[in-house]
């Protein structure tokens, strides 16, 4: 396959996986919303299954744009304040991740042994999820702003 096709590959898994990215947590943060009972948890479960998919694929698809020789290179992005801006903005959607993966695990253990257990942390989930929405639009506002040479 050629140089221009993989890039091209590359950059649309990226972006695919950015949308659906976006599309989740934002369905994630809806459902969680409305929890009342486990019967809403099912929504919850298959949302943040399809978040941390696309999260896999938007860290490896850009690691592989990076620094696979597909795109600028490694000095470009590594000299770009605006990639460290994105890095640290990734960072923070991840760290702000910890709390809702691992209530998300108990709640999903706890439904497969038949367990009862407390929704009140649905409220947290969606509160966060909504953060990590802002801030994945933040990514996006420094990623282009990296793609064009600002904030160099």
């Amino acid at each position: 396959m050629d140089h221009a096709s993989l890039r091209w590959i590359a950059g649309a898994a990226h972006l695919l996986a950015l949308l659906i990215a976006a599309a989740s947590i934002a369905v994630r943060a809806t459902a969680a919303r409305t929890v009342t009972d486990t019967s809403r948890l099912a929504v919850v479960f298959r949302a943040d299954s399809w978040w941390g998919a696309s999260a896999l694929l938007f860290i490896g698809t850009g690691l592989w744009r990076a620094f696979g020789g597909l795109e600028k290179g490694s000095a470009y992005y590594l000299g770009s304040t605006a990639f460290w801006v994105k890095m640290a903005l990734l960072l923070t959607i991840l760290a702000l991740e910890l709390r809702p993966m691992m209530t998300l695990v108990r709640w999903r253990v706890a439904t497969a042994r038949g367990e009862s257990f407390d929704l009140q942390p649905a409220g947290m989930i969606a509160r966060i999820s909504t953060i990590q929405l802002v801030l994945l639009g933040a990514m996006v506002l420094a990623a282009t702003a990296m793609a064009r040479g600002l904030l160099a």
